[in-house]
């Protein structure tokens, strides 16, 4: 009996131990999480924006100026792009993520072999997901997130932009998560090139023309406009990530929390009845002893 109580007595301490940890991760991933979403919300009007005028620039341009980054080709090797934390503990986060990407390949990409299908991982949790499953991971990025800036972020994108304009791919997509608030994130695989042109409300492409003045040349602009834009989209999706890895596990830590509480409430209870069942037994032997010494 005393064994069992050592052993109850053990297991609360050590669920002590493990809510005080997820109450102080869930501290540190509140306060980082306010950062990461004042970044992403005031990067999002201004992505969406830029993103919409390179579509109208796109088809407005249509036939008058040569845009590589627009060319739409047959598809026969694809990049995807997959953005995911480096770290664990952020609940279902970067599983989402990753079976967003396998379901993008199995769905538009199901026509290509394994061999052409490429994978860009960001983040080690892509990167240990698919070497798992042996995909073709031709470059990896890990501990980005610990100092994501525009600089390091518009050097990735520019070597995606060359190896499109290169034809070594002929699509590539973005798969990450998109923050809208701490317990929601919408899993999303986003096409990056070749970049879309305006669609009327049918669905089909645009053929109206939007009148744009260009001022100095239009191939100056463009040639300037363009990759600053497709850069910026990229570090929006990188923000996005960022801000839903850390409302993941915010969420998950307090959902931990919670549960240590139930089990402490248990393990509190089962202490109880064990102690009260002790005691009941000594005093059982006492009055025995003294039962035995009074007929003696």
């Amino acid at each position: 009996m005393a064994g069992q109580l050592k052993e109850v007595r053990s297991r609360i301490k050590s669920v002590i131990s493990t809510q005080q940890i997820t109450k102080a991760m869930k501290m540190v991933s509140a306060a980082k999480l306010r950062r990461a979403q004042d970044r992403i919300t005031q990067m999002r009007p201004y992505s969406q924006k830029l993103s919409e005028m390179l579509s109208n620039i796109v088809t407005a341009t249509e036939g008058d100026v040569a845009i590589d980054l627009s060319v739409a080709r047959e598809v026969q090797n694809v990049l995807l792009v997959v953005m995911t934390s480096d770290r664990g503990l952020c609940g279902a986060f970067n599983t989402n993520v990753n079976k967003a990407a396998l379901n993008s390949i199995r769905t538009k990409y199901a026509h290509l072999s394994e061999k052409n299908i490429h994978i860009m991982t960001i983040g080690k949790r892509s990167l240990q997901f698919f070497k798992k499953h042996s995909y073709n991971v031709i470059e990896t990025y890990t501990e980005l997130f610990a100092n994501l800036n525009f600089e390091a972020v518009a050097s990735i994108a520019e070597g995606v932009m060359q190896d499109y304009n290169n034809k070594k791919f002929d699509a590539v997509e973005l798969v990450y998560s998109q923050f809208k608030n701490e317990g929601t994130q919408i899993f999303t695989a986003e096409q990056f090139l070749p970049i879309s042109k305006v669609a009327d409300i049918s669905g089909n492409k645009s053929s109206s023309k939007a009148d744009f003045i260009f001022e100095p040349e239009k191939n100056e602009i463009l040639e300037t406009l363009i990759p600053k834009i497709l850069k910026t989209q990229f570090y929006k999706g990188l923000l996005d990530t960022n801000a839903s890895e850390h409302g993941a596990r915010m969420t998950a830590m307090d959902k931990a929390s919670e549960n240590a509480n139930e089990i402490l409430k248990n393990l509190r209870i089962s202490y109880n009845r064990a102690r009260q069942a002790a005691i009941t037994t000594e005093l059982s032997e006492i009055v025995a002893g003294a039962a035995a010494l009074k007929s003696n």
